[in-house]
C-alpha cells in the first residue's frame, strides 16, 4: 500500500462517518415532518366542524340580535309617547293644580289671618 491508498482510505472512512454525522439529523428530520404530517391532518379534521359550530352560532346570535334591535326601537318609541303624554298630562292637569294650591294657601292665609 502507498501513501496514497491510504490517504485515500481515511478519506473514504471520513466521508462515511461524515454521511452517518449528516444521516442522523436527517433521518429525525424525516420523523419530525412525518409528525407534523398527522397534525396537520388531525387539525383539519378537528377545524372543519368547529368552523361550522361557530357559523351556526354567529347566524343564531345575529338573529338575536336583530330581535333585541327591533325591542330597542320599540321601547324608544314608547320612551317617546310617554314623554309627550307626561308632557300634555303636566300642561293639562299641572297648570291648574298649581292655581288651586295657590288659591288653598291664600285662604288659608286669610282664614288664619282673620283668627289671630
Amino acid at each position: 500500500m502507498s501513501g496514497g491508498d491510504i490517504a485515500a482510505i481515511i478519506a473514504a472512512g471520513a466521508f462515511v462517518l461524515l454521511v452517518l454525522f449528516i444521516g442522523v439529523p436527517l433521518i429525525k428530520l424525516g420523523g419530525l415532518i412525518d409528525e407534523t404530517r398527522e397534525s396537520v391532518r388531525e387539525l383539519n379534521d378537528t377545524v372543519a366542524p368547529l368552523l361550522t359550530e361557530v357559523t351556526t352560532t354567529v347566524i343564531e346570535t345575529n338573529k338575536a340580535l336583530a330581535k333585541i334591535d327591533t325591542i330597542t326601537e320599540n321601547v324608544a318609541d314608547v320612551t317617546t309617547n310617554v314623554k309627550a303624554l307626561v308632557a300634555v298630562f303636566s300642561a293639562s292637569v299641572g297648570a291648574p293644580l298649581m292655581k288651586i294650591a295657590g288659591l288653598t294657601q291664600g285662604l288659608r292665609s286669610a282664614l288664619l289671618g282673620k283668627k289671630k
